[in-house]
């Protein structure tokens, strides 16, 4: 028996014995739910099977365990797109408040769409309206149709109007045929009336209310689609 034994020992050459001991191998990791079919595995498999000396084997093994570590710890700290696309956010919403806050201190004395001159504040229209929108559109702002007050004023508002188109101002005679007056209520004095072109106001078809002309002013329908001029005084930085 001892006999039979020793000689089916014999007859398994060096082959057969690394056939052998690959088989019990893949049946012992095949237990654990292992399956050696990668790269990896067929690399460590060569490892262990192979005349490599048992110290370099450690050895590699420890190398790659650390350079595994390492990367996994670096992977992790890496950013996703979406944390930076949130911190890039975050940066820009901050720097939009510092933005604001620089602007809210910077001191005005008009808006930013309106055109300060000697103490005033005027908004030139870029849409037309009729008349009584345009008196509208600028009480809804706290303002008036433009006044005049001075012949600088005039001379100012009327190059302006010129470049721009016939333009509304707050001249009517709505009341009473050929008496003007302010939409503050203040009549028309002799020193403006110098402004109307020749010819004007000469009144026909219920022409009521005033507009810059050209060079000068003319009475108009104030159904008609004009530009038009608002004017309300500075404010001063402190009172902000």
């Amino acid at each position: 028996m001892s006999e039979s034994k020793e000689t089916g020992k014999q007859q398994l050459g060096p082959l057969d014995e690394e056939l052998l001991t690959s088989s019990h191998t893949r049946y012992s990791m095949k237990g654990f739910g292992f399956q050696p079919n990668s790269g990896f595995s067929s690399f460590t498999g060569y490892l262990v099977h192979s005349h490599v000396p048992l110290a370099l084997k450690a050895l590699f093994l420890t190398v790659f365990s650390v350079l595994l570590v390492v990367i996994l710890v670096k992977v992790y700290k890496i950013p996703s797109s979406h944390e930076q696309e949130e911190s890039n956010q975050k940066n820009f919403y901050q720097e939009l408040i510092q933005l604001k806050a620089g602007v809210d201190r910077l001191c005005r004395s008009c808006p930013w769409d309106w055109t300060a001159f000697q103490g005033n504040c005027y908004f030139f229209s870029v849409a037309q309206k009729s008349w009584n929108d345009s008196a509208t559109a600028c009480h809804n702002v706290g303002a008036q149709l433009v006044v005049i007050k001075s012949e600088e004023e005039q001379n100012f508002l009327q190059k302006t109007s010129k470049k721009r188109g016939y333009t509304w101002m707050g001249l009517i005679d709505i009341n009473k045929e050929s008496t003007w007056h302010w939409v503050d209520g203040s009549p028309l004095t002799l020193t403006f009336m110098k402004y109307w072109n020749k010819g004007e106001p000469n009144n026909v078809g219920d022409k009521d209310c005033a507009e810059f002309r050209e060079d000068g002013w003319n009475d108009t329908k104030c159904d008609n689609k004009k530009f038009w001029i608002c004017k309300k005084p500075e404010t001063s930085c402190s009172s902000k």
